[in-house]
């Protein structure tokens, strides 16, 4: 079952992240991307939160334009 956020939180599940550097690239491409209030990511569970107005597919991209891969839930 997936994790139940509050309004405006978006959860990712991001593929390709190995090191604590890999887990900033992504909260810098994701804190980019218009309408981003917060972004949270855990490199352990591979889950990125985002809190904002956001388009979901918009975060999907972002994260997959620097290499990563990236889909919701």
């Amino acid at each position: 079952m997936a994790a139940q956020h509050p309004a405006g939180t978006i959860e990712l599940t991001i593929t390709g992240m190995s090191c604590g550097g890999c887990a900033s690239a992504v909260t810098h491409v994701l804190r980019e991307v218009p309408g981003v209030d917060a972004v949270q990511v855990d490199l352990a569970s591979g889950k990125a939160i985002v809190r904002g107005a956001a388009a979901p597919e918009t975060l999907v991209q972002a994260v997959r334009a620097q290499g990563y891969g990236a889909r919701l839930g």
